[in-house]
């Protein structure tokens, strides 16, 4: 066989090779799930003194004597969860609940300087200083815009709704509401249309991408301080059927306050479940069963707990 001829046939079978290597890698990357978490880390402050807000009860003369040292704690306890929730993958996006400021967060990616996260964050007029945010893979969620939604309540102040849309590796278009709807202090019926005006403005704002395009992946997640309902038009809650067990406790029942909603193109491509992990979990002294290990039970500190909420999970 003359040398060029020999050159023709490796170069050939090394071509092929490659092509079946490639299209391996595709078909591979194709298949692996994204995984997207909810969860409310349960009074996540810094130690200082914000002077516009009333968080005197998590600074070290406070009630909760809370020092750099715990705060410290508590930001390498949650960048654990969001590791282990996470499992061999990095979570493409961690929705967040309770958290002060963006001290936190900063502190929150020092703890997980291995992950390609940054975050999204506004301060909102929550009294406590309690807000959400986002964190987001930076390697596949290019981040198009984001908002926060504002929900203006007479006479009382609550935070924001967080609202981002990104671009997927593969092209497709995600748009994701993150939540802490106001809580039910004062009543739970008293208290509800509350958090109904908040869910019309999430309407209105899925209602209007809905509109223009109807196979759109929307997904509003978070903790919504009520059970879980399907009462947002043109959106599925998936967690409806864990209406016999929860993300949180309250004086021995559980009750799933933190949930998804789904546009129905992604109610067809995701899975949804609550991470009930033993590390975050401890028995119920008072009641049956167990209950989510917080960083607190009434003012005893508590340094191996993560929070009174456990996170969710999507994949899709």
């Amino acid at each position: 066989m003359k040398t060029y001829q020999l050159i023709s046939v490796r170069f050939r079978i090394a071509l092929a090779i490659a092509i079946v290597f490639t299209c391996l890698n595709i078909h591979l990357y194709a298949k692996e799930p994204y995984r997207i978490i909810a969860y409310n880390v349960e009074n996540f402050f810094d130690a200082q003194h914000d002077s516009l807000k009333n968080d005197y009860d998590f600074t070290p003369y406070g009630k909760y004597r809370w020092t750099e040292n715990r705060f410290y704690t508590k930001s390498e306890q949650i960048a654990r969860v969001i590791c282990q929730a996470g499992q061999w993958n990095t979570a493409l996006l961690v929705g967040l609940c309770e958290v002060e400021n963006k001290t936190c967060l900063n502190r929150l990616q020092h703890a997980l300087k291995n992950y390609p996260y940054s975050f999204l964050h506004s301060e909102s007029p929550d009294e406590r200083g309690i807000d959400v945010a986002l964190l987001y893979d930076s390697l596949r969620f290019n981040v198009l815009e984001w908002y926060p939604i504002p929900v203006e309540l007479e006479e009382d102040y609550t935070r924001d709704l967080l609202y981002a849309k990104g671009l997927l590796p593969e092209g497709d278009t995600l748009h994701v509401i993150m939540c802490h709807l106001p809580s039910m202090r004062g009543g739970k019926h008293q208290s509800e249309w509350k958090r109904q005006k908040a869910k019309q403005l999430i309407r209105n704002t899925t209602d209007s991408i809905l509109l223009s395009q109807p196979d759109a992946l929307i997904v509003v997640m978070g903790d919504m301080n009520s059970k879980p309902k399907n009462d947002i038009k043109g959106l599925v809650n998936r967690m409806t059927s864990q209406h016999r067990i929860g993300t949180h406790k309250w004086q021995g029942d559980w009750s799933c306050l933190d949930q998804f909603y789904l546009s129905p193109a992604m109610d067809k491509r995701a899975e949804t479940r609550i991470y009930f992990a033993d590390y975050l979990l401890e028995e119920d002294g008072k009641h049956m069963g167990r209950r989510p290990m917080s960083t607190f039970r009434g003012y005893q500190y508590n340094p191996n707990g993560y929070s009174d909420h456990l996170p969710i999970l999507l994949d899709f």
